[in-house]
Order: C-alpha cells, then structure tokens, then sequence
C-alpha cells in the first residue's frame, strides 16, 4: 500500500509515549498524525483533508476527550469521522459516557497490538462501506433531485410572472445564496438545499391582488398592509413538511422580509433570530433586484447596489454577511454574466431555470 492511497488515523494522547506506541502500531498500514490537546485535534479534524479515523485519549488538560468528541460530533464536517477511545479509564460508566457520545469503540490501556490494528480495520471498512452506500444513494437520486429542483425554480417563476417579473431572477439568487453559505463554511448538503429553496422565497405573492402588486405608483398603507402578507401566504402555501428542502423554504419564504435591526415583517424579528437561511436570501434578492432592469426601473450599477447593500449592514441586512458577500464579489459577477438577462421566450427561460451543479 503506497503513502498515496493509505487511510489517515489521527492520534490524539498528551503524553508523547502513548504516541508512539500506537503510531508504532499502525504505521505500517496507515498514514498517522498525532495531537497532544484537544484543540489542535479539533484543527486537524476539520480541515480540507480529514481524518479516516480518530484514536482519542480520555484524561487530558483543558480539554479532555469527551468534550472533543462532543466538539468533533456538532460540526457537520467531523460528525461523521469514527471515533475510538483509547483510555486507561475502564470502568462500565466510562465506556457508556463515550458511547452515548458518540464514539464507535473503547479500548483500554495498556492497548494490545493486535487489538488495535483490528479495531482500526474493522472501522474504517465500516466507515468505508457508509460512503460508498452514501455515493450510490446520491448517484440514483440525481435525477429525482433534477425533477425537484426544477418543479420549486418554476413555481417560482410562477411568482415572478405574477409579480411582472422577467428572466432569470430566481436562478441567481439563489446561486448567490449559495456562495455566501460557502464562504461561510457551510456543509455541502446545507449548500445545495439552499440553492434549491430560495427559488420559492416570493411563492406568497401569488395570493396579492394584481391592482396591488402590479400598480405602477405608490402603495397606499391599506395596500402595504395586503403586500406585507406575502411571506405568510408564501408559508402556508408551502406548508409543514417532513421535508429538509420544504421546511427551509418555508423558512426562507417566511423570514426574506425581516430586517436586522428588527424593522422588518411579518414578525419583527432582529439579528440572529432571524433564520440565517433569510439573512442569507435577503442579501442575494436584493442586490439582483437593484441590479436588474425591471419594468418599473432601469438596472443600477453594481458598485451602486454594493454601496447601497454595505449602507445597510446592521440596518437591513447581518453585517457579517454582507461582508462575505462583498469578499465574494467576483463569484457574484460570474453567476450574474453567465445567467443574465435575454429576449428569450418564457418556454425557453424555464428550460434554463433546470440548472444542475455539473452545468
């Protein structure tokens, strides 16, 4: 087995003895790292080439093994890497502890060899296995979740259209989304369930009588109070469903409207009550309405809408976004370029809304 295809087995012990017994153990079929505290097993667990596998000891300073666990199971990048408590602590309440933690296996010291090098191998063909079963369930629900995506993109277009919306609004917005909560850190699969629910953020307006959302002049306050409904019809059209991708448009449909320093509806939430999915789309729908020619407006400059947008941090929007947003500028202006605005026919716009990661 070369160093290239080896499995990596991070080792996490104070005491550089244990190190290197275990690393002496395994190194032979694997690739070791070792941590002599938590935090630095935290570091070297959530980085851009994780851990196959993590041998973690009980008793350490600061931080001790089961807090790292506990760390290492609430990030949804580490969640998954297998966890085995290498300890002298053995008593049955210290083995329940660790399992009920989340951790895989428990092995007491002094470690047994042979005891090691199976449990090792024994957990990362299981942990192997997962992903392979993960790899196949995404490969045969590609297509489900091309039909999917593009049955929420045209309903919201649906809402478009009745708003006198054109083109392709909903297809970048939502990709601007997308590359917010990237920048932010966010899982994969968060990534893509955003990108596939913010399209139905306006669904609500099409319960909004035409002679208000269609009137080329001023809203009367009677009028604000029938238009300001929308997120709200928007989440009861969606509904409550044991659905990840449903439940977060409903969220996002509901919340788009909120503001930051609480001025905002349905509800008047403010800062990080407000679901950070809607702080999210908040930002993306605003800079490309600003930045789009409508009907009833022409398109502003980018550099006019940014100006705008970074007036508004911490007013309108969470000023933590923005600021990434504005830091993935050049991202935000390729999407914008490659779905911009054409004099195609309605049928030929919704073909382009049916948009897949590998276009």
């Amino acid at each position: 087995m070369n160093e290239v295809t080896k499995q990596t087995v991070l080792v996490v012990d104070d005491t550089p003895e244990n190190l290197d017994v275990i690393a002496g153990i395994l190194k032979k079929n694997y690739k070791i790292r070792v941590a002599t505290n938590g935090m630095k097993a935290l570091k070297l667990a959530d980085n851009a080439s994780p851990p196959d596998i993590i041998l973690l000891d009980i008793m350490m300073p600061e931080m001790d093994g089961y807090e790292v666990c506990q760390e290492l199971k609430k990030n949804p990048r580490t969640a998954r890497i297998p966890v085995i408590f290498v300890t002298a602590k053995g008593d049955v309440a210290d083995e329940t502890r660790g399992f009920e933690l989340g951790a895989v296996d428990y092995i007491t010291k002094p470690v047994s060899p042979p005891l090691v090098q199976a449990r090792v191998k024994t957990h990362l063909a299981l942990y192997d296995q997962e992903r392979y079963l993960d790899s196949l369930v995404a490969e045969r629900t590609k297509a489900l979740e091309g039909t999917r995506l593009q049955i929420i993109r045209r309903l919201g277009r649906a809402a478009e259209f009745k708003d006198n919306e054109t083109g392709m609004h909903v297809v970048r917005m939502s990709h601007y989304s997308r590359i917010i909560a990237e920048a932010m850190g966010m899982p994969e699969d968060y990534c893509d369930l955003l990108l596939q629910s913010a399209p139905m953020h306006d669904i609500g307006k099409i319960g909004i009588p035409d002679s208000i959302l269609l009137k080329p002049g001023r809203l009367t306050d009677d009028e604000w109070v029938t238009m300001r409904k929308h997120p709200e019809i928007g989440a009861l059209i969606i509904g409550d469903h044991d659905s990840e991708l449903l439940k977060m448009a409903k969220i996002i449909a509901q919340n788009h409207h909120e503001k930051f320093d609480g001025s905002g509806y349905p509800n008047g939430l403010a800062g990080t009550d407000i679901p950070i999915e809607a702080r999210i789309v908040a930002i993306a729908d605003v800079f490309d309405a600003l930045t789009t020619e409508r009907p009833y407006k022409k398109a502003w400059t980018v550099e006019k809408a940014i100006d705008v947008i970074q007036q508004d941090a911490g007013s309108h929007f969470d000023p933590d976004l923005v600021e990434i947003f504005v830091q993935e500028l050049a991202k935000v202006l390729e999407i914008k370029e490659k779905y911009a605005e054409t004099v195609e026919s309605i049928d030929d716009q919704l073909q382009r809304v049916v948009i897949t990661e590998d276009s």
